[in-house]
C-alpha cells in the first residue's frame, strides 16, 4: 500500500475537463459512453472489495506484528508494521470513491464534499509515497544485512529504524501537500460536482511528472541495485556462508524472499498506472488535440491500472501469511490466545461459583485462573 490514483479516477470522465468549456459534455458523448454504467458498477464493487479485504488484512497484520514491533521482533517487522498502517489508512478512503463511482463519478457528499475530496486525495498521495519509501528502506536494510553485516550493525538498530520510519512519514506528509492545494470539487451543469485536479496548472502537471520520477523510478532503481547486489553476493559466497552460519543464512534468505515478493507486487501493481499517468500528462503538456477527451485506450487503461494499483493494499497481508513463517507462527499464537481467553474466563466463573456455593453463604471466593 499510496497515491494520487483516485485523482485519475475522475479522468475516466474527462481528465482535461477544465481545458475548455463543455469538454466534459464532449467526453460523455464519446462512442464508449454506453459502457459507463457497467464500468461504474464494477468500480464500485471493486472498491468495496478492496476496502473489506484491505481493512481486515492490514488490521490483522497490525495486531500480529504490533505487540513486538519494537522489542523481541525482527527489525524488518517495523517496516512491515508501518506499511500495514499506511495501507489501512488508505483503504478507509475507498468507500468515498465507491459511492462516487456508483453515482456516475459525481462527488455529491453534502457540504463537506470539498474537504473530503482534498483529504482523500491527500491520504492516497501520502500512501503512495510512504509505500515506495518504506519498500526502498526494506531493500536497503536487506542489502546491509546480507552484504554489509558487520559495518551496518550500528545503523541497523531499532533506534535508527524508528528514526527512518519517522523521516519517511514526515517526507510523505510534506510531499502530499500539493494534492490539498490542486484538488477540488467542481460543478458541471450536466454532470454535477466532481472531485478533480486542476489540469490547467502546468506547475502541477510538471510536478506530477517529477513525482513519478522521484517517487517511483528512482526508488525502483535503488531496489533493483540492492537486490541485484544481494543475489550476486549470495551466489559468490554461498558455500562459505552456509558452512559458517547456516541458521543465519536461512533467516536472511527467508526475509529476502518475503521482501522481494512485496516489492515485486508493488511494482507490478503500480507500473501500469504510472505509465498511463505519464502518457496522459505528456498529452496535456503537448496540448494534443483531444476531440473526445483522452483516447479510449488511455481512459480505460487508466481506470484498470488504477484498480490494479489499489489492489496492492490487499496483497501484502497475503504475502506475509503464505511466505513468512515467522508471521504465521505469531499469527497462530494470537489466534490461540483469542480462543483461550473465553475458555479461561468460563473456567474462572465456574471456579468462583463452586467456591461460593461450598462456603455456606460466606463471601469467600477462590480464583485459581
Amino acid at each position: 500500500m499510496d497515491t494520487y490514483a483516485e485523482e485519475d479516477f475522475s479522468s475516466y470522465y474527462g481528465i482535461f475537463e477544465n481545458d475548455t468549456d463543455g469538454l466534459l459534455n464532449v467526453t460523455l458523448d464519446c462512442p464508449d459512453s454506453n459502457l459507463r454504467s457497467s464500468i461504474n458498477v464494477s468500480l464500485s464493487v471493486l472498491y468495496c472489495l478492496i476496502f473489506l479485504t484491505g481493512f481486515s488484512g492490514n488490521l490483522f497484520v497490525i495486531f500480529v506484528v504490533g505487540p513486538k514491533g519494537d522489542r523481541g521482533g525482527r527489525l524488518v517487522d517495523t517496516f512491515v508494521l508501518n506499511l500495514a498502517l499506511a495501507d489501512l489508512v488508505f483503504v478507509l478512503t475507498l468507500p468515498l470513491w465507491a459511492v462516487s463511482a456508483g453515482q456516475d463519478g459525481r462527488w455529491d457528499l453534502g457540504g463537506g464534499g470539498d474537504l473530503l475530496c482534498k483529504l482523500s486525495s491527500y491520504v492516497i498521495a501520502v500512501n503512495r509515497y510512504s509505500n515506495i519509501f518504506f519498500l526502498t528502506c526494506m531493500s536497503v536494510d536487506r542489502y546491509l544485512a546480507v552484504v554489509k553485516p558487520v559495518d551496518s550493525r550500528s545503523i541497523r538498530s531499532s533506534g535508527c529504524i524508528r528514526v527512518t520510519c519517522a523521516a519517511v512519514w514526515l517526507s510523505s506528509l510534506v510531499l502530499g501537500v500539493p494534492f490539498l492545494v490542486y484538488r477540488r470539487v467542481e460543478q458541471h451543469h450536466d454532470h454535477g460536482p466532481s472531485c478533480v485536479e486542476d489540469s490547467n496548472s502546468y506547475f502541477f502537471l510538471w510536478l506530477s511528472l517529477v513525482t513519478v520520477l522521484f517517487a517511483f523510478v528512482f526508488p525502483v532503481l535503488i531496489i533493483v541495485f540492492c537486490y541485484g547486489t544481494i543475489i550476486i553476493h549470495l551466489n559468490k559466497q554461498c558455500a562459505d556462508f552456509a558452512a559458517a552460519n547456516p541458521r543465519s543464512r536461512a533467516r536472511h534468505r527467508h526475509s529476502f524472499r518475503m521482501v522481494l515478493c512485496i516489492i515485486v507486487a508493488f511494482v507490478v501493481s503500480w507500473l501500469p498506472f504510472n505509465v498511463f499517468k505519464v502518457v496522459l500528462i505528456v498529452s496535456r503538456l503537448s496540448e494534443a488535440d483531444l476531440e473526445c477527451g483522452p483516447p479510449l485506450w488511455q481512459r480505460h487503461g487508466l481506470v484498470i491500472s488504477c484498480c490494479l494499483a489499489f489492489f496492492n493494499s490487499c496483497v501484502n497481508p497475503a504475502i506475509y501469511l503464505f511466505l513468512d513463517r515467522h508471521f504465521r507462527q505469531r499469527a497462530a499464537v494470537l489466534v490461540q490466545t483469542c480462543r483461550a481467553e473465553p475458555k479461561l474466563a468460563q473456567s474462572c466463573d465456574s471456579t468462583v461459583s463452586e467456591s461460593v456455593g461450598t462456603t455456606g453463604g460466606r463471601k469467600h471466593v477462590e480464583t485459581r485462573c
